[in-house]
């Protein structure tokens, strides 16, 4: 038996450094995030996210994946100092980054606004989405549902271009066999988030996946710990998992969490999924397991 371990994090929602918000920002949507910001600064906290990053470190998995939400503002300044973090987490190679709505909040299209971040994204030195990383036994399918809203909405896209891409990487034989795991911030199943925060291409993205299949999706956004399934080809279900923000207290949102995804692979091809969860608790100090289940329970 070999263990290949996935540990999956969200929304950091890293401290804006010095200059991230200018004065020609007032006419902008960063304005509004700014007034959020000085609300939302005393949930999100950079020691609960330290403990949290160490506590990933300590656990010592094989890859990283982050759906998101590493900005507020999506400043240049601000993009820069959330690669400075990355570069600290360790090799780009063992980190998979998928952006947020936070992280397209204004600025240049997607091509620019993400350049920096690149080593993150993907194998392929590029930009572009969906992208492909294959790691041990599993295929990472990258999305990103970044796009810039107006005002009040935190909507998500993914484009007729990318929907297209992915259908045809998940139809690829080049990944049949492996674990195929698909990586977006916007979760792709109904009642998740509100109307004002929900991907709005989410029916396309679902038919792709009950077409060509998947083993499970990943995602941010709302701040919560979800647990779903959309369907898969067959009658199959394909589960879906949500966590908190890394960098939440407790109180308000749900406190920091993150999750151990150990994919177990036995010598006859089966294979079995094992979710670990552990995060912030009240009465306890650091982060603690907050449970284990297997991945086939969620959806039987």
């Amino acid at each position: 038996m070999s263990i290949y371990r996935i540990a999956h994090l969200s929304d950091p929602h890293l401290p804006p450094p010095p200059g991230a918000f200018r004065w020609r920002d007032v006419f902008t949507k960063r304005l509004l995030s700014r007034i959020a910001w000085r609300r939302k600064r005393k949930v999100h906290r950079p020691e609960v996210l330290a403990a949290l990053v160490a506590d990933v470190r300590a656990a010592a998995p094989d890859h990283v994946v982050i759906s998101g939400d590493l900005t507020n503002f999506a400043s240049r300044t601000e993009i820069a100092a959330a690669r400075t973090w990355l570069e600290s987490l360790g090799k780009p190679a063992d980190f998979t980054v998928s952006p947020g709505n936070h992280d397209a909040l204004t600025g240049p299209d997607e091509a620019e606004r993400f350049a920096a971040w690149t080593p993150w994204l993907g194998d392929t030195g590029e930009t572009r989405f969906p992208q492909v990383r294959v790691r041990g036994p599993v295929a990472i399918f990258n999305l990103c549902s970044a796009v810039r809203t107006a005002p009040h909405l935190a909507t998500g896209r993914l484009g007729e271009d990318q929907l297209l891409r992915l259908d045809a990487l998940l139809a690829d034989p080049t990944y049949a066999g492996l674990f195929r795991l698909v990586v977006l911030h916007h979760p792709p199943h109904k009642g998740a988030v509100s109307k004002r925060k929900a991907l709005e291409d989410q029916e396309a993205l679902r038919a792709i996946l009950a077409r060509r299949g998947a083993d499970l999706v990943l995602h941010g956004h709302a701040h919560e710990s979800l647990v779903g399934s959309v369907p898969g080809p067959d009658g199959s279900a394909i589960p879906i998992l949500g966590v908190p923000s890394a960098s939440a207290q407790r109180g308000g949102h749900s406190p920091a969490r993150w999750h151990a995804i150990e994919i177990e692979e036995g010598a006859a091809g089966d294979r079995r999924v094992r979710i670990v969860a552990r995060g912030v608790e009240p009465g306890q100090e650091g982060l603690t397991e907050l449970g284990r289940y297997r991945l086939a329970d969620v959806i039987s």
